[in-house]
């Protein structure tokens, strides 16, 4: 196929509500680039350190490799834990399933590795949202 460019590397998928995070990781020198953009120019700072906290975890394989995060959907805080979760789940893909590093992920936080089940309700009928109901008067 003409136009779309192949991902090279292992890739892998998180989400969390309506944001999906791919990220794509190959051997490399260390840059972690989300949407096409470097981690480190991403605003809030805080952002950047919650994105990055599943390298800290993996050690000398975070200046190994460069991965490449696409997200979209949802707001900017749940494409960052879908970013996060990605980068844990495509470390792990990279290390062939590392069962002590997986057992340090689970410990440090949960969410690194299980998307949220979470999703939205549908709105019902006779009412604003999916729980909320039309007052009703008295008098």
């Amino acid at each position: 196929m003409a136009g779309k460019k192949e991902k090279s590397g292992m890739t892998a998928k998180a989400k969390k509500k309506n944001a999906i995070a791919s990220a794509a990781i190959k051997k490399g020198t260390g840059k972690i680039r989300v949407n096409k953009r470097d981690v480190l120019t991403l605003q809030p700072a805080y952002i950047t350190e919650f994105i990055l906290e599943p390298l800290e975890l993996a050690g000398s394989t975070a200046q190994e490799v460069d991965i490449d995060i696409t997200t979209k959907g949802g707001g900017f805080m749940g494409q960052a834990v879908a970013a996060r979760a990605a980068i844990a789940k495509s470390i792990l893909d990279y290390r062939h399933g590392d069962e002590k590093l997986k057992k340090r992920m689970i410990a440090y936080d949960r969410m690194l590795l299980v998307d949220d089940p979470r999703r939205v309700e549908p709105k019902k009928q006779l009412g604003p949202k999916a729980r909320a109901k039309k007052q009703k008067s008295k008098r």
